[in-house]
């Protein structure tokens, strides 16, 4: 078929009426025009036979339409970065020289685009039977051992290698003639008519490639419109889908290796090590820190759970750790909970504290595992644990839930509902997005709907207001200073809006049956001169609700602590990998804190800091948690402490790089 369609081809492009007039019409860019129409049709072509392939889970998803729709808007995007080079050059076609090179240029750039995009869609079918999605890192990753590769494709998929080999070439071969035919009724523009367009062309590019007016470009996660991860995988194209995953890759390099070897028979074993997972058993080999926690708290059934993680609401702003007095809403509520007086952020960034709260997961130097290609599935959090329990889990956000790659990481490990901006009426709107009033009263509304579902739930609520550049409504708080848009401004207001909902919730049926933990995701700005500036790592954390009876939590604790102590006090016994404290067993013996600061990563036990550096020797420092001073000493850290720290940095590394952070299937 394809043999006799390719000499037809040519002949059919040489009069199409529709195909000529916009060759006239786009002049210099005319082939990048044809480029662009043919590649939608090819990539939509594409999608809609890998959706009658799959159609059972795309249909059980509901979102049918929104596949189709969408999955235009992210081939415009792909097809947008084809034509950013052409158009940027243009410009050089004025030239009388570089007019004669200018059209077969623009013919072999518009060929080598579409049998790229050709050569991937073709490539997906059998990845998509291999791997459930479509090509991602994997494919990436294994360019790398282009022997064992080239051999296994030969020997196990001899015939859909040499087929989709040959249906490219014919392809490519047919494509270009229809390109180079058609190219040749396109006229050359007058340079005055081509420099006055030029901007105005370069400015539709611009916006095909971000897609949205919102505060960031379109990424592949936006696009996570379900729960299924190869119904996901099929709303993009295969080739944005490679693009992202080599960025991706290119900005994992920086990993825990950066500080030196380190047995990897020592890691888990001085993991496991911690006084509080000495008695647990970690029976699976290939998961070293899978193993059984009981609730230390027994329930008939099990409580619901509510985390609001509060943006950038650093001890910084809470006068009882010693902060400006601009918190009085969670003052009042400290003493109705469990009040954490040395709870410490593993980072500096959203995504770095929802890796430790949510999936009491470790820091590394390397990017948040929510924004890594490996851990978009098969990845622990507490939604996905708390899933097999039988809860419905949720998580609400003011702004766009693809920020971040949130969507797609929550999506891909156990959140069933994603509720953001577009499903808010909100009252006031900031560049982040709703209101945190806004976003609690729809948190409010959620809740009572859950509760009426009869079955246990947990819901993430994550703010925003407290983010720079600081906007909130006229008249809800005596603001703390002037001008109205400052950091103390925004965090009392968001601390106002907090005190709002709590008050709210407790007069529902649900209170009595939920625990709610409030925490910070990090500070406003983590700055200082110390070498490791841990007291901006400080952090509020309050558990509250249900039974919980008012206790001051003093001993050092890491973000990571907070899900497995969520566990027991929810009263739910399950198996899981991570390896911070449950608190509800051990409250009392001193705790440890872990602390990625760019390069840096810091192991905090009682006052003594061993301090992890790229390429040099680690260093001895002594933190006061009353001053928030920091000092680097000249004698040498303790060796069992540098092991301690050692493990701990690379252990998150391994577990994501050979996928070990997960339950057993």
């Amino acid at each position: 078929m394809t043999a006799i369609a390719a000499p037809l081809l040519p002949t059919w492009a040489a009069r199409p009426p529709l195909l000529a007039r916009l060759t006239r019409w786009a002049g210099p860019y005319a082939s990048v025009l044809q480029m662009a129409l043919v590649g939608l049709v090819l990539l939509s072509l594409s999608r809609a036979a890998l959706v009658a392939w799959q159609l059972p889970r795309v249909a059980a998803t509901g979102q049918l339409g929104a596949v189709f729709l969408q999955g235009v808007r992210a081939d415009l995007i792909l097809l947008g970065y084809w034509l950013a080079i052409p158009v940027l050059l243009a410009p050089l076609s004025a030239l009388p020289r570089a007019a004669r090179w200018w059209r077969p240029f623009m013919v072999g750039w518009a060929t080598l685009a579409v049998v790229a995009i050709v050569f991937m869609e073709l490539s997906t079918p059998q990845f998509i039977m291999q791997y459930d999605v479509r090509p991602n890192r994997l494919f990436i990753e294994y360019l790398d051992r282009p022997q064992e590769v080239m051999a296994t494709l030969w020997n196990g998929f001899r015939t859909v290698l040499l087929l989709g080999v040959s249906v490219t070439i014919a392809l490519g071969y047919a494509l270009h003639r229809v390109l180079a035919g058609a190219s040749h009724g396109a006229a050359a523009w007058p340079a005055k008519k081509l420099l006055l367009t030029w901007p105005l062309v370069v400015l539709v590019v611009f916006v095909q490639v971000r897609s949205t007016t919102a505060h960031r470009p379109a990424n592949p996660a936006l696009f996570a419109i379900t729960q299924d991860a190869l119904v996901n995988s099929l709303v993009i194209n295969s080739s944005w889908s490679v693009i992202d995953a080599i960025t991706s890759l290119r900005k994992e390099a920086r990993s825990s290796e950066i500080y030196g070897p380190f047995p990897r028979e020592q890691v888990f074993a001085q993991v496991r090590d911690a006084p509080w997972l000495r008695d647990y058993q970690f029976t699976n080999p290939q998961l070293p820190t899978l193993h059984h926690q009981g609730a230390a708290i027994t329930r008939e059934r099990p409580l619901n759970l509510v985390i609001v993680l509060e943006e950038s609401l650093g001890a910084t702003f809470v006068e009882s750790l010693g902060g400006v007095p601009v918190t009085p809403e969670l003052e009042k509520l400290k003493g109705q909970g469990w009040w954490f007086e040395q709870l410490y952020a593993t980072g500096t960034r959203s995504v770095r504290g929802i890796e430790a709260v949510v999936a009491g997961y470790a820091p590394t130097p390397a990017r948040s595992v929510v924004k890594l290609s490996l851990a978009q599935q098969n990845f622990y959090t507490l939604a996905a644990g708390l899933g097999k329990q039988g809860y419905h889990t949720e998580f609400v956000y003011g702004g766009e839930a693809h920020f971040d790659n949130m969507r797609s990481f929550f999506t891909g490990n156990g959140f069933q509902n994603i509720v953001d901006r577009e499903d808010m009426q909100p009252k006031f709107e900031g560049s982040w997005g709703a209101s945190d009033e806004d976003l609690f009263d729809k948190s409010l509304e959620r809740l009572k709907h859950l509760h009426a579902q009869g079955k246990p739930f947990f819901s993430l609520i994550f703010s925003s207001s407290n983010h720079e550049p600081f906007e909130f409504p006229d008249g809800k708080i005596a603001l703390h200073e002037q001008p109205k848009q400052t950091v103390n401004n925004a965090v009392k207001y968001a601390d106002y809006a907090l005190g709002k909902f709590i008050r709210e919730a407790k007069r529902q049926d649900y209170w009595k049956d939920t625990v709610f933990l409030i925490v910070a995701d990090h500070d406003n700005r983590v700055y200082g001169n110390a070498l490791v500036p841990i007291k901006k790592f400080h952090i509020p954390g309050l558990i509250l609700g249900a039974d919980i009876q008012p206790e001051r939590i003093k001993t050092i604790a890491s973000q990571i602590d907070l899900a497995p102590t969520l566990l027991s006090l929810l009263g739910v016994s399950s198996e899981h990998p991570m390896i911070g404290r449950d608190l509800v067993r051990d409250r009392s013996s001193p705790g440890r804190a872990l602390i990625q600061f760019e390069n840096y990563f810091a192991y905090l036990e009682g006052s003594g800091a061993t301090v992890l550096r790229p390429g040099k020797a680690p260093l001895l420092g002594r933190y006061d948690a009353a001053s928030g001073n920091f000092e680097v000493r000249s004698e040498a850290p303790d060796p069992t402490l540098v092991k301690k720290a050692m493990a701990h940095v690379v252990a998150p590394s391994l577990m994501y790089r050979e996928s070990l952070y997960r339950q057993s299937p």
